[in-house]
């Protein structure tokens, strides 16, 4: 296949298997060390820092695609990972995880190995396969790419401004018990979700704006279904559902999608 090396995408591809491998294995002995599995968070966004650097460096396609990767890539995921790790540190397990595990039989460490770790760190592989076909592909970039690149730096910043954001309503004390309605939270109930799905989208249409790499679309769409009904979205709005208050916040505010909050 012109442009596209079958033999340089799985050597990336292994590369980046066993690098995410390692990756959630230390995470798992961390968390069994701290008695809670929500260290994973902040392992998620190095996971696929990880995969882009492997990309980058095992990979022989377009310098420049790989450099653009790695930058969209690193830029994304050292900051969520540094937020997590800061919005978790000195706290105990988080509630999504908890209602996630209860009630399994068995070791507790070995049901959340099953059911978080590997299931985390195959998706981090999977959602990141456009990286690594684009690392294989000779190609330059285009105007494909570079809307690609455009509609990541609309949900990088939904992420941060958002998160930001909460943090500043959380930290004011008159705000205890209440709803964040304010903001990027008034046009939409998740904008760090939303915008961690954007800046996949936007990183698939990089890998797209070159052959084979639109074939790996299903790896933002099953990252766009971990966010709105896995373990992001769903799981929050249950925690949520009991909050006073927050039940006329989702008949006003988009569930997803950001629009204007309804009067």
């Amino acid at each position: 296949m012109t442009g596209f090396s079958l033999g340089t995408f799985l050597a990336v591809s292994g590369a980046s298997l066993v690098a995410v491998f390692v990756l959630m294995a230390v995470t798992a002995v961390i968390g069994r060390r701290q008695g809670r599995v929500a260290v994973v968070d902040t392992a998620w966004g190095l996971g696929f820092v990880l995969v882009a650097l492997v990309s980058a460096l095992v990979g022989t396609g377009a310098g420049a695609r790989r450099v653009v990767l790695l930058a969209m890539v690193a830029i994304w995921g050292l900051r969520l990972a540094r937020h997590m790790h800061q919005r978790n540190a000195g706290k105990g397990e988080d509630p999504r995880y908890t209602q996630m595990l209860q009630n399994e039989p068995g070791d507790p460490f070995l049901v959340a190995i099953r059911k978080v770790y590997l299931v985390q760190g195959g998706a981090v592989w999977f959602v990141s396969l456009p990286i690594q076909v684009a690392a294989a592909t000779d190609v330059g970039l285009g105007v494909v790419a570079v809307l690609g690149i455009l509609l990541w730096a609309v949900g990088v910043t939904f992420e941060t401004v958002g998160d930001a954001q909460l943090k500043a309503f959380k930290a004011d004390s008159a705000n205890k018990g209440t709803v964040m309605d304010r903001g990027l939270w008034s046009w939409t109930r998740h904008p760090n979700y939303f915008g961690d799905s954007a800046v996949w989208w936007g990183i698939f249409l990089v890998a797209a704006s070159a052959w084979p790499g639109v074939l790996t679309i299903l790896s933002p769409v099953v990252m766009t279904y971990f966010l709105v009904f896995a373990t992001g979205a769903r799981l929050l709005e249950k925690h949520m559902a009991e909050r006073p208050g927050y039940a006329e916040y989702q008949q006003r505010t988009s569930y997803f999608l950001p629009r204007p909050p309804k009067r």
